[in-house]
């Protein structure tokens, strides 16, 4: 913010412009908190009459209507993070658990905090003061999953709830279909008990930003609601370290400013100026002028398919033929929501409960024939051992349509190239038509990465990570499948060899690629790249070098030596 930067005696002087003392608490002490708290819009209209409506109504570019009269409700779900990692792993929430993330305690069990565990606490305290300490590592990921079963219990009784984070939520208050808002709570609090959910609190204000810290003081599986009008009376004596703005919060305490009403009796015109636009936000929260609204999210579609065998099927034939419909209608229902899915799971179910799941990826997008094709391939290289009863298409990954449309002159190469290797899979087997793509490793051998045609196959080394000892670009065009002997040179026709700290003993001056092959006279070279590889293995251990040589004929030869042998790798053409 523009207030960080600035000199703290200029700061001092927004607090002195707010009243005669440099305490901004003194106007407080003075007049009752609900006449101080309130929008003090009578006071800045007779001060400023233009300066009102930039302040009141449009600072942060936001603009007051009729819908800021609607009622907000807010669920939170307190220590989500420790909740979501306990269900993963099975744990109970009465042990000490702490979730950690870059070093730092993110969130802990309440049997944590007891043993005086707390939130931003390095590992190596958090341990000390509490040696029972089961340590986690947070995914969010897992936290998002988790919280679904929250979000969709409310959405049985509720038109829809918007996800703030997960472990928070807000709806607007069903407050007349229920007969109140406190009837409304128990009916939403109810159902999340009956949905499995024990640990939450429920709030109920004019304002999102409210309404969470209404909840924050509810006792668990209770409500706390602000009365109509009343959210800057209750923000007026929350700590100031509510805000989550850790820079401004700072300052503002170096200031004497302690609590939200302390903040809120500031003039909004010296906030805009002082702390910007984020200033101002927080300044309109804690006088209770908020005008986000809920915004109910779309939940997410169900596309999965099935389709069950009764009787159950033995031979391929009829299963894939069987299937065709149910292809036709993920792909036609995919579609009605603009949607293309790239990725998708075959699961095959026999009587017995043999499972046989795969999961196969497309390099463009899966038609309904595609999906046919991977099921006859699957039931071909996979055989059910019994009778199969049952056959699922699940969705894994699902792409916007317009991301895949096609280009200015059509896609009709791209689906004649596609068609045209699918038919050799077919014929050949889905395992023998491969497509090669580029994963991380030290030598242009180790980068290559060949997987089926169509599958998505994890790489085991990022290619994003750094590689020391890899040779620098641009990457040879010609890999050999089997490194060709070569002889390296000096210009005494004597060998060039490494020694133990990686220098070359001389040289590289003349070169031959291949037995028998004539000697070259060497252009240029660069190198060595040295790398140490396994070390600590003495049955894998390697030592090798790489090196860069242009002959005179102008071409260019990736070189390697291990035990004073001279290979060939690759070629730069």
């Amino acid at each position: 913010m523009n207030a960080i930067s600035r000199d703290s005696a200029d700061l001092r002087d927004l607090v002195r412009r707010n009243g005669e003392t440099a305490d901004p608490r003194a106007e407080l002490r003075q007049t009752p908190r609900a006449s101080v708290i309130a929008p003090r819009r009578a006071e800045e209209e007779g001060a400023d009459n233009a300066f009102r409506s930039a302040s009141d109504d449009e600072v942060g570019g936001f603009q007051r209507d009729a819908r800021t009269e609607a009622r907000q409700m807010v669920v939170w779900c307190p220590d989500w993070p420790v909740v979501a990692a306990a269900t993963q792993l099975g744990l109970s929430l009465q042990l000490p658990l702490a979730v950690f993330e870059r070093g730092e305690v993110f969130a802990c069990s309440a049997m944590a905090r007891v043993e005086g565990v707390r939130r931003g606490m390095r590992r190596r305290d958090a341990s000390a003061r509490c040696p029972e300490l089961i340590v986690l590592d947070r995914n969010a990921a897992s936290e998002i999953r988790t919280f679904e079963s929250v979000l969709s219990a409310i959405e049985e009784i509720s038109a829809g709830v918007a996800p703030v984070r997960p472990g928070l939520c807000a709806l607007r208050v069903p407050s007349r279909f229920y007969g109140g808002e406190k009837e409304a709570a128990a009916v939403v609090a109810e159902h999340l008990v009956d949905a499995g959910v024990w640990e939450f609190r429920i709030g109920i204000a004019d304002g999102i930003f409210a309404a969470e810290h209404a909840a924050r003081r509810a006792a668990p599986q209770d409500c706390w609601i602000i009365p109509r009008g009343g959210s800057a009376v209750f923000l007026a004596a929350l700590p100031i370290g509510v805000l989550e703005n850790a820079e401004l919060v700072t300052l503002l305490r170096r200031l004497g400013i302690r609590s939200l009403g302390d903040f809120a009796a500031l003039a909004a015109r010296d906030v805009l100026t002082r702390f910007g636009r984020d200033g101002a936000l927080l300044h309109r929260l804690t006088r209770g002028l908020e005008n986000n609204q809920v915004v109910s999210r779309r939940p997410p579609l169900d596309m999965d398919q099935r389709v069950s065998f009764v009787p159950a099927l033995e031979t391929v034939e009829p299963i894939v033929f069987s299937t065709r419909q149910t292809a036709e209608k993920l792909v036609a229902e995919l579609a009605y929501h603009g949607l293309v899915c790239t990725e998708v799971r075959i699961e095959v179910i026999t009587e017995g409960g043999w499972t046989g799941s795969r999961v196969w990826a497309h390099s463009r997008w899966f038609a309904a024939s595609d999906l046919i094709d991977r099921i006859y391939w699957q039931l071909q290289g996979d055989p059910a051992p019994e009778p199969v009863c049952e056959l699922r298409l699940l969705p894994e990954s699902v792409e916007s349509l317009a991301d895949h449309g096609e280009g200015l002159w059509g896609s009709a190469l791209n689906e004649h190239v596609e068609r045209g290797i699918a038919r050799l899979q077919g014929m050949l087997g889905p395992e023998e038509v491969l497509a090669p793509s580029l994963q991380g490793g030290r030598s242009p051998r180790d980068r290559q990465l060949l997987s089926p045609w169509g599958d998505r196959m994890p790489s085991q080394h990022n290619p994003k990570l750094p590689w020391p000892g890899a040779i620098p670009p641009p990457a040879p065009t010609r890999v050999f499948s089997t490194p060709v002997p070569s002889v390296v040179l000096n210009d005494d026709h004597r060998p060039v060899k490494i020694t133990s700290r990686g220098l070359v003993t001389a040289a590289p001056a003349f070169v031959s690629i291949g037995e028998g092959a004539e000697l070259m006279a060497v252009d240029a070279w660069a190198g060595p790249w040295p790398i140490d590889e396994l070390w600590w293995d003495s049955n894998q251990a390697r030592q090798v070098a790489r090196f860069q040589v242009t002959v005179v004929d102008g071409s260019a030869w990736l070189l390697i030596v291990e035990n004073d042998q001279w290979w060939t790798e690759a070629r730069y053409d």
